[in-house]
């Protein structure tokens, strides 16, 4: 490729064919929003059968997060959990996207057993992979966010900063591509057990969720995220992250 490719349509059919036979990674989100999931699961998961390939075919005009769910929903049911997990470690990242959704239909897992599951998706080395991770289970979140939170709450110690992001980015009030939590948009103050531990960070990429989780806030709560922040910034011990405060306090006007 010459360059990045600004819009679906500029996606070469090159590229396209490497990515639909797996045997690429998607570098850009442009290039993941091109992938034909019914060509994906032909070329890659051919398992499935022909019935699931023509189901995901008939749903290509969805939005990409219910296209992903579709096709995790049919590996789970088709495939099972062992046919999952076997697509968490293909080389296809859009694959293991899928298999994080696959997670995310095992209803029968327990909140504990299904954020254990999808650890190793959310510290991918793919930043696609771990954006699926926690839209995959942002439904079972968005069910019991207290509990996520409590849960979620040891995750802001882990040594790899792509785990202690997920806490945060996965309990986001409003999210991105997902159901906002009512709960948390309310009473910003139950995420503190997330937000607290991660709030000198020092991972751009955590500071930069902690931060959007804050502005998501400050949209329904203003004055409890200044307070916050001004609380943090006295702290002369544990002071917040410039950038955070930065991202949380961006859409308040002065005062």
């Amino acid at each position: 490729m010459t360059g990045a490719a600004r819009k679906v349509a500029d996606v070469s059919a090159d590229r396209l064919a490497a990515l639909h036979a797996g045997a690429a990674e998607t570098t850009t989100l442009t290039e993941g929003l091109a992938i034909d999931l019914a060509e994906l699961a032909a070329r890659c998961v051919p398992q499935l059968g022909d019935a699931a390939i023509r189901e995901l075919r008939a749903a290509a005009t969805a939005g990409i997060t219910r296209r992903m769910a579709l096709a995790g929903r049919l590996v789970h049911d088709r495939l099972g959990p062992q046919g999952a997990a076997e697509l968490a470690t293909h080389p296809s990242d859009t694959v293991r996207g899928v298999a994080a959704f696959a997670l995310g239909a095992r209803d029968e897992l327990g909140l504990a057993d299904l954020l254990a599951a999808v650890r190793p998706l959310a510290d991918d080395h793919h930043f696609g992979v771990r954006e699926w991770a926690w839209l995959a289970i942002r439904p079972r979140i968005a069910k019991a966010p207290l509990d996520a939170i409590a849960l979620l709450a040891d995750w802001t110690a882990d040594p790899a900063a792509n785990v202690r992001r997920f806490a945060s980015e996965a309990t986001r009030p409003r999210g991105v591509w997902c159901a906002h939590i009512g709960l948390l948009k309310a009473e910003p103050a139950l995420g503190l057990p997330v937000l607290e531990p991660l709030r000198d960070d020092d991972a751009r990429y955590v500071q930069e969720s902690v931060g959007n989780w804050l502005n998501d806030a400050a949209k329904t709560q203003p004055a409890w995220v200044r307070e916050r922040m001004d609380r943090w910034s006295a702290d002369t011990t544990r002071p917040v992250a410039p950038r955070i405060a930065r991202q949380a306090l961006r859409s308040l006007k002065p005062g």
